[in-house]
């Protein structure tokens, strides 16, 4: 019981250490520190989709290609406007099964949820 109970805290921690690296684009101020923060977790979190998932695309031109698209996402989505829907889309691709907590990925599906929240089902 006590082995079952250390793992969990263990991998509980890992978790909120790994999810502390993520930088809220709505809550970025530009500094020094919350920029390398946010480089440090895209070229981790690019690494992590590239090498370590079971993708064989480790290559330095890749690394470096994805993390450039990241880092414009990024940029992009600090300009976001609707809290709600930027949180919704951080909710469903970082805090869940899916695992695609990537910056590009997420100014993509915010966009598609911006633009799908202003559309209505017609003829």
């Amino acid at each position: 019981m006590k082995k079952y109970l250390i793992l969990s805290i263990l991998l509980g921690t890992s978790t909120l250490a790994n999810a502390s690296d993520f930088v809220h684009p709505m809550d970025f101020n530009g500094s020094e520190r919350e920029k390398a923060q946010a480089i440090d977790y895209i070229k981790d979190r690019v690494r992590h989709d590239y090498c370590d998932s079971g993708i064989d695309m480790c290559n330095n031109t890749t690394l470096r290609m994805m993390e450039k698209e990241n880092l414009k996402a990024f940029k992009e989505l600090t300009q976001a406007q609707d809290r709600s829907i930027l949180n919704r889309v951080i909710n469903d691709y970082c805090n869940s099964g899916v695992n695609m907590c990537n910056y590009t990925t997420l100014n993509m599906m915010y966009n598609e949820n911006l633009k799908a929240s202003q559309e209505n089902l017609s003829w």
